[in-house]
Parts: structure tokens; sequence; C-alpha cells
């Protein structure tokens, strides 16, 4: 057995790949905000592959860390230098590892919030990316404007005030390359946002006028913010994955990185300062994202929704359980197909019947293990971005909407608390207690969860979502989640 550190690289088993290149030759270009499992599997691991071959050397990543959850990580990272063991799970059984070698710093912003600043001020930093998730970009759901009155906004708000925010943390880095004379760096969303890089102008600027008026509107003309896709299903680390890494491959690795072998990022290629050569890493670089980005938010986005909560209502744990039922891939490919395909543009180069059946595919794969916890967190922010878009489009359309308005009964449902076996359920959002006020509410008043209007629009006065909705949540409460599928697949 051996600790993942530099020193044991020259002594990796036989069957676990690593570093070709020497990291002592790496220099950082790129800041990322967010150095989560799905960083580490996905940006990570394409700028790995790309110095595998001798490039991108001057794109090594410093890794950013702002909640206090995060001090965890930046221990892990001190102690194994960056270094970490990334393990595709093919779905036939087979694990394939290589040791990441691309991320080469790690900054605590809670602990040195000046490191941070001057680091993305520092020239040879070119690009700052975020991974901070759909919560992060604090913005009102239906409204879409920046909520100001958050209370670490209106801290870093404040005159003088240390930054403790993203925005507070990246706007005065822009402030003093703009008073260096430095060009600004890219700001580089990879969250899974439709239009990730136009939310991201809009949330940063706004924040940067509210702070200085002036240095907003520079930000507005001068900042680049290119839209992407991003996709790979990751699910988090857990002991069992520590100890697989440990037993088959020799390595004691205190935190890698699991996924499923899929990769894809679609990204728009607009980078002033340049960028590294993605594409040859087989990122999809082009000059509109949003077709691809629509394509996964409402097909497998919007499909993770669509069947997490009824799962975790019949009593499952794993994603990949759920489809030994044929149910559930009924009703998923029912969804795709009649609700959220006809609001899709033409993709280029893919053929969406295939991309469906893969997406069957890669929720069945058993290997990966991914939780319908995970999956289901933060509804709050996920149905208002993933589902809805479909539900108003196909309303206004005069299109079908009742699969989709299941999928919203069978979130209420879930935060009632409560399975159909009595047994508690783990709900984690932002607005967690808010969702089960409104949820227990329901015997009372049926349509309590939806008359929020912030997360709904006006749907609890639509009469065809209505019907749809009460519909489904009374098969829910006669008939459970398998049954409820089973019928709205065959309809």
């Amino acid at each position: 057995m051996q600790k993942l550190i530099p020193a044991s690289l020259d002594h990796l088993p036989a069957n676990v790949a690593g570093p070709t290149y020497e990291r002592s030759a790496l220099t950082v270009g790129i800041v990322h905000f967010g150095v989560g499992g799905f960083h580490r599997a996905h940006q990570a691991m394409y700028l790995d592959r790309l110095m595998a071959e001798g490039k991108a050397y001057d794109w090594a990543i410093c890794g950013v860390g702002v909640l206090p959850a995060d001090a965890e990580m930046k221990r892990v990272m001190d102690e194994q230098s960056c270094l970490y063991t990334l393990i595709l799970k093919h779905s036939d059984g087979r694990r394939e590892p290589r040791v990441i070698g691309s991320i080469v710093e790690y900054l605590f912003a809670p602990d040195s919030p000046e490191a941070v600043i001057e680091k993305m001020a520092s020239e040879q930093v070119r690009i700052v990316s975020l991974t901070v998730t759909e919560g992060g970009y604090n913005f009102n759901q239906v409204t879409g404007e920046f909520d100001k009155s958050t209370a670490e906004i209106v801290q870093d708000l404040q005159a003088g005030a240390v930054p403790k925010t993203v925005f507070g943390l990246v706007t005065e880095a822009l402030a003093r390359r703009r008073a260096r004379g430095l060009k600004p760096f890219t700001v580089m969303s990879c969250d899974n946002i439709q239009g990730n890089g136009d939310v991201a102008r809009k949330m940063f600027t706004t924040f940067a006028k509210l702070k200085d008026l002036d240095l907003g509107r520079w930000m507005e003309g001068a900042v680049h913010f290119p839209n992407s896709m991003v996709d790979r299903i990751t699910p988090a680390t857990t002991a069992e994955d520590r100890n697989m890494v440990a037993e088959d491959f020799g390595i004691e690795d205190l935190w890698p990185v699991v996924c499923e072998p899929f990769t894809q990022w679609v990204l728009e290629d607009d980078f002033p300062l340049g960028r590294p050569e993605y594409e040859d890493a087989g990122v999809q670089v082009v000059h509109d994202v949003e077709p691809f980005e629509l394509m996964k938010l409402r097909l497998l986005n919007a499909s993770h929704q669509g069947f997490c909560y009824f799962g975790m209502l019949a009593g499952y744990t794993y994603a990949h359980e759920l489809f030994n039922q044929p149910e559930f891939a009924q009703f998923l490919l029912a969804y795709m197909n009649k609700e959220a395909t006809p609001t899709l543009k033409p993709v280029p180069g893919v053929d969406l019947d295939d991309y469906k059946n893969t997406l069957i595919e890669r929720f069945s794969n058993e290997y990966i293990r991914d939780t319908l916890t995970r999956i289901g967190t933060d509804g709050s922010d996920r149905i208002p971005k993933f589902l809805l878009p479909v539900v108003h489009e196909n309303l206004e359309a005069g299109r079908e909407i009742g699969l989709s308005a299941a999928i919203v009964a069978s979130w209420a449902k879930y935060c009632e608390g409560v399975d159909e076996n009595g047994n508690p359920l783990t709900i984690t959002d932002r607005a967690k207690d808010e969702r089960i006020t409104s949820a227990r509410r329901q015997a009372e008043d049926p349509l309590a969860f939806i008359r929020n209007e912030e997360l709904f629009g006006l749907l609890a006065e639509d009469q065809r979502f209505v019907e749809a909705y009460l519909t489904a949540a009374q098969s829910l409460r006669e008939h459970g989640a398998v049954a409820t599928i089973a019928s709205l697949a065959q309809n």
C-alpha cells in the first residue's frame, strides 16, 4: 500500500495510469471555484489528457474552496499535493483507474482571501472557472434577478469588507487587474444552467455594479463569459470507493473520484486571452452551445428529477435499482419523447433517439451506484431550471404536460418527508423548511405546494396543469409510485 503523493508516481501499479508529464513544469493558468467530484472527473480530466500529450503546461489549475465544508478538501489536497485517482466504472464491471495531476494548488478562501484574490489578479491567470452548483449563482428562480438580500452578499457589499463570496472575490480580482492595466480573465461557468455563461455575466456584473457602478459597467463590456454544456454522472465518493482503490490498486487515496465512462463538454469559443487546446482532448468547441445544453438539461437532468423522487417514495436507494423494472424506463422515454423533445432545437451531429436510449443505459449502470438522495438534492434549484421550462413552453404551445406535472407531484410528495413504507426521507434543499411546510399542507389544500410563485409562477392557476398535477398526486397517495408511473407511461 502506498500513499498518493508525488514520490509514489514512479511506483504506481502497472494497471494504474499516471501523469506522464513533469508536474514541476506546470504553471497555473486557471483558477477554479468548486473543486468537487464533478470538476475532478471532468474539466481537470480534460486538462490531464492534454498535458499527457505535452500540451497546456501553462494551464494548470489552482482550486479554490469558499464554503466552510471545503476545509476538508483543502486538507486532502495539501496532503496529496492535489493528486487524486479517477476511476471509470464501466457497465460490465470493469474499473479503469488513472491518477490525475492537472490541479497543482488549492486555496481555502476563508483562511486566505487575499491569496485567492492575488492569484486571480496575476497576469498568468487567464481563466476563472466555476462549478458552484445551480444554487451558487444567487438569483431568483422566477424573475432571474440577482438576490442582493442574502446575508453573505450584504456583508460583501459593505464598504471595505473582506470578500467572502465567489462574487466578492472575483470582482475584487478584476478590479485589481483593471487598476494594474491587465486585461480581464475569462469567467467560464461549467454548471448545469441554461445559458450558464449568460447567467454568470448577469450575476457577477450586477454584484459589481452594486459594489462599484463604474467597475460593473466596465465588466459588462470587458469580461467574457462563454456558455458551456457539461455532462458526466459523478456520484459522491464513499468509504467503499476509498477501500476499493486501496484493495484493488494498492493506493491510499483520501478522496478518489468515481464516475461513468461517458463524458461530454460543449464549449463556446470565446476566450480573448487564449485557452487550452480543448478540442484536442475531445471537447466540442462550437459557436452556439444552446442546442446542446437544452438537450442535456431537458433530457438528462430533467429525467434525473423525473425518476429520483418516485424512486425514493417507493423505497429505493440507487438509480440503477429502478431500471430493473421496465416501468421506469418506459416512463422516462415517454417524458423525453412526448414532452421534452418537442421543446428542443435541432442538435448538430446528434441523433436524439440514440441519445435518449444511451441515457437509459447510463442510468442503468449498476456499478456507478449513484444514490437517489444525491440526484434529488436541491430540488428548489433544479426543478425550476430543468423541468419547469418544459412545462411552460408546452402549455403555451398547447402540447402535453401530464408527465411533467406528475414529476412535480412526486417532488411534492417526497417533500412530505416519508416514503410509502413509512420510513423517513432525507431532504437536502436550500429551502428545506419551506418545502416541507408547504408539502405537509397538501391534506388541507391540495395545491399548497405549487402556490409558491417564486418557484412555479402561475401554474397553480392553470387549469390543465392543475388537473394533471392533482390526478398524479391522487394516484401517488392511493396506488404508490411504481403503479403511478406505469399508468402514466401507457397513456
